[in-house]
């Protein structure tokens, strides 16, 4: 997530998971769910009950002002939200009194696929997780940079100029979808999906080699899974915050010191005696002033400054110190779906796991104060596929037994949802987790 990026910026439920044709059906294009917004008049987030959104199409499209390099416009699924988490950026989006849903960090089930992204290798039941920035080409020259870029100035950024996943469900382009690794629990993976890629990118391209030591510059959720990575690729770790729960989380996951930069007036020179004369790269998640003004005195020469965090005011940086070499500034980002691959294959191969509070959804405004009031030592995530297991109880069964031997009132009802394996084979195409999922009450 940029500065840049904030300021840029129904479904028929259909599913058949038994031979002898047990359909259970949400009302076609119809429906509400419960989704938390940013209320400006209030001055806090409410639970309201919304529209439930339809998967759009792709759209075909040659040229785009001129440009001659869009050939497809993304189809969608409807997911089936299962967790989504809170992250700093979406205090921005609070701040700039947007009251679309939000949340740009999530993971669920794929409920319904557009017809026009039945043949890009996914299916309905399929445990995803996705990025968060929609409507764009994923294929232009801006999109190969950040899609926020997309020359056709459709892109919408989810939880910000477009509903997010702090509701019961939310649409997907499907470029932005990835399957979830067997090893990766739903019910937490949200975090993966911006601080999980974004922690990756950063200490992936820090330029450093195995050995080498690794600054963790603010210890909160982005810090924490940095902390993880920089461990599995070999590197040592310190990290420097002014709240020693976070840094104690930091240390549990294997972090070699830690540092509270508040409390501790000597650590600048601690910690350059630990390192023998600095770190070479500092990644910092902090997005206050102070945390990115006490980089340079803690990189060796020639060190690289790793920019992720996104400070209110405009950085401060030596042109001087650029200019001899003193020191590199780069950055990163969640990026593009193209680069998600390699991150999360990492994260699941190393059993690279975020440190989260789960809460329900009805938490949502106190998880933003705590936020807010710098209270949250973990990444925050509500577990929305729990709360909504209740509507799932009361839907429509038509059934017919392959059995003559069996029978049942076959007038269609709305009884309470039971599972019916015993009578009847699952058909191939549906999961054991899809028909274990829906069927159960």
């Amino acid at each position: 997530m940029t500065a840049s990026v904030t300021e840029a910026a129904k479904a028929n439920s259909e599913l058949d998971p038994a031979a002898g044709k047990i359909t259970l059906k949400a009302a076609a294009g119809e429906g509400t769910m419960r989704a938390g917004q940013w209320d400006p008049e209030q001055k806090k987030v409410v639970i309201r009950e919304v529209s439930i959104p339809e998967a759009g199409p792709g759209e075909a499209s040659s040229t785009v002002r001129g440009w001659a390099a869009c050939s497809q416009f993304p189809g969608q699924f409807l997911v089936k939200i299962a967790s989504a988490s809170l992250c700093h950026s979406d205090i921005l989006s609070i701040e700039a009194n947007n009251t679309a849903t939000l949340g740009h960090e999530g993971a669920g089930y794929i409920e319904k696929m557009h017809s026009s992204v039945e043949d890009k290798g996914f299916k309905v039941g399929d445990p995803i997780g996705f990025l968060y920035i929609i409507g764009c080409c994923f294929e232009c020259e801006g999109c190969m940079i950040h899609n926020i870029h997309c020359v056709t100035g459709k892109q919408l950024l989810q939880g910000f100029t477009t509903d997010g996943f702090f509701a019961e469900y939310a649409v997907v382009d499907y470029q932005n979808a990835m399957k979830l690794p067997e090893s990766i629990d739903i019910k937490t993976a949200s975090p993966i999906f911006c601080a999980g890629i974004t922690a990756f990118h950063a200490v992936d391209n820090a330029e450093l080699k195995e050995g080498d030591w690794m600054a963790v510059v603010g210890a909160g959720g982005l810090g924490q899974q940095a902390t993880q990575i920089a461990k599995a690729m070999g590197f040592k770790v310190v990290a420097l915050d002014v709240n020693d729960a976070t840094l104690e989380v930091c240390k549990k996951q294997g972090a070699d010191a830690v540092f509270n930069s508040r409390t501790n007036k000597d650590y600048v020179e601690e910690l350059k005696k630990l390192t023998s004369g600095g770190v070479r790269a500092a990644c910092v998640f902090s997005n206050a002033d102070a945390a990115y003004a006490g980089v340079p005195a803690i990189l060796r020469l020639g060190g690289v400054m790793m920019v992720i965090g996104l400070p209110h005011n405009p950085l401060k940086i030596s042109s001087m110190d650029l200019a001899l070499g003193k020191y590199k500034v780069k950055s990163e980002s969640t990026g593009i779906p193209q680069r998600m691959k390699k991150a999360v294959e990492f994260l699941a191969k190393h059993n690279i796991r975020p440190e989260v509070q789960q809460r329900e959804l009805d938490d949502l405004n106190d998880m933003v104060t705590e936020m807010k009031e710098g209270k949250a030592t973990k990444r925050m995530l509500a577990q929305i596929l729990t709360s909504i297991k209740t509507t799932m109880t009361l839907k429509k069964i038509d059934h017919e037994f392959k059995n003559n031997a069996l029978s049942y009132d076959a007038t269609p009802n709305y009884q309470p949802c039971i599972k019916l394996s015993f009578f009847f084979n699952k058909k191939p195409e549906v999961s054991d987790e899809q028909f274990h999922r829906y069927s159960n009450p």
